[in-house]
């Protein structure tokens, strides 16, 4: 497994994910091998929080067209991260 820095892709910034923010859940976009326990334990360490709990899903490529060329985006693993009452991560502060 990959080293705890390199867990973490990043941040998923949508509409959705501001109002989860006001909530204390944040999305990231996470190694697919990567579990919930090396998730939270990645998080903790690069943002100094106390992780609550940790979802995740795979998220699946799309199909795109381009005239005749049939392609696909890549499949992702998704990571909804909610964190202890009274804590937040100032990273999205500014956002």
């Amino acid at each position: 497994m990959a080293s705890l820095r390199d867990i973490i892709i990043r941040p998923v910034i949508t509409e959705k994910t501001n109002g989860l923010m006001a909530e204390g859940k944040y999305t990231f976009v996470v190694d697919p091998r990567a579990s919930k326990g090396v998730i939270k334990q990645a998080i903790e360490d690069k943002f100094k929080v106390k992780v609550k709990d940790v979802n995740t899903s795979r998220v699946q490529g799309k199909i795109r067209r381009m005239g005749r060329h049939v392609g696909r985006q890549p499949s992702w693993k998704k990571a909804v991260v909610t964190l202890e009452a009274g804590q937040k991560i100032e990273f999205f502060e500014g956002m």
